[in-house]
């Protein structure tokens, strides 16, 4: 009897620690944590992160200037398939997250961060290649700004912060 009730408690905690790492991982699955927000690193269990210049993904637009209130284009081009990503504009000066997204390509969605729609992630793990957006820049200043994308090539395998190119604000001394 006792070898019996120590086979049934191991196997409902096999269960029940088999279900919580499911259950972690699928969360994932749908689109960045909101732990993910400040230092764009995924909260996977166990992941590698490699350098960021030995990526295959390119994240560029095709303005070097804007003006507040301009919608600004925003292209991702992967030489391989990714399934995971986190999309964010930030300032220059100080590395706060800025602007809102208004168009997201379908396997995408918005998430707040800060403000409303501030940054995109994906809503499920269907492999990406090449992904546009539109950002749009706050009504008001706020100097120039880059566009970084954390990629995620599978649940163990990722880049963090690939950054685009400066975008300009027009008229800034």
């Amino acid at each position: 009897m006792e070898h019996g009730r120590r086979a049934h408690i191991a196997i409902v905690g096999w269960a029940c620690t088999t279900l919580c790492l499911v259950s972690y991982a699928a969360a994932f699955s749908h689109g960045a944590s909101l732990s993910a927000c400040t230092d764009m690193m995924p909260k996977h269990l166990r992941v590698q992160l490699h350098s960021s210049s030995n990526n295959y993904v390119t994240l560029h637009t095709n303005m070097s200037f804007y003006s507040p209130g301009d919608k600004v284009p925003v292209t991702v081009r992967s030489t391989r398939d990714f399934m995971g990503f986190l999309l964010q504009a930030r300032k220059v000066s100080n590395d706060e997250i800025a602007g809102t997204f208004v168009f997201i390509p379908p396997g995408s969605k918005l998430l707040t961060c800060f403000e409303d729609s501030d940054s995109v992630t994906h809503s499920d793990k269907s492999l990406k290649r090449n992904l546009s957006f539109v950002w749009k820049a706050p009504d008001q200043p706020i100097g120039d700004i880059k566009f970084f994308i954390s990629v995620v090539q599978s649940y163990f395998i990722y880049w963090a912060k690939i950054e685009s190119a400066v975008v300009a604000q027009r008229g800034q001394t």
